[in-house]
């Protein structure tokens, strides 16, 4: 699911907005999905657009944590603030983006088939600035090339999930 639409910022400039939302289910409990997802530092080991992470305080865990991540999406790189914003084990973390792009995003891991298997979703509301394509931007960027990237993500996560279960 995608989605975009403009809105005015407070200082008059026009920004376009784009929601993804992509899932995967994982043949593991929330529980052991969390394990993978909770260490924000080993994010890079499965978001192909991550490149590193550096926390900006002491906090490493839970609501309030912020760091800043290193992302590269074809040509484009940009560094990414972002700060933890919901942090529920096995269940939900929420992120706030406060950088060149702002926006929300929220991991959800849903228990399915009794608890024995996640449903983990991605979702995002992303604003993008008029000088990185504003709709355009949003559409290409969003709907296009960070859906297919976090589908792929998606994948990866998975794979690693398995991994940790075998180990």
């Amino acid at each position: 699911m995608t989605g975009g639409t403009e809105h005015t910022t407070a200082g008059g400039r026009l920004r376009s907005l784009g929601r993804i939302v992509v899932g995967i289910d994982i043949d593991a409990t929330p529980e052991q999905v969390w394990a993978v997802v909770e260490p924000v530092e080993r994010h890079v080991d499965w978001m192909h657009d991550a490149v590193a992470i550096r926390f900006t305080g002491e906090q490493t865990r839970g609501v309030g944590t912020t760091f800043l991540c290193d992302t590269k999406v074809g040509p484009i790189t940009l560094v990414d603030r972002m700060e933890i914003t919901e942090w529920e084990p096995a269940r939900t973390m929420g992120v706030r983006h406060t950088g060149i792009v702002t926006g929300t995003g929220r991991f959800t891991l849903e228990p399915i088939d009794v608890g024995r298997r996640t449903r983990f979703t991605w979702d995002e509301t992303l604003v993008f600035p008029w000088w990185m394509g504003g709709p355009l931007g949003a559409l290409v960027g969003g709907r296009i090339v960070l859906r297919a990237i976090w589908k792929r993500n998606l994948r990866l996560l998975r794979t690693l999930v398995d991994a940790s279960i075998r180990a």
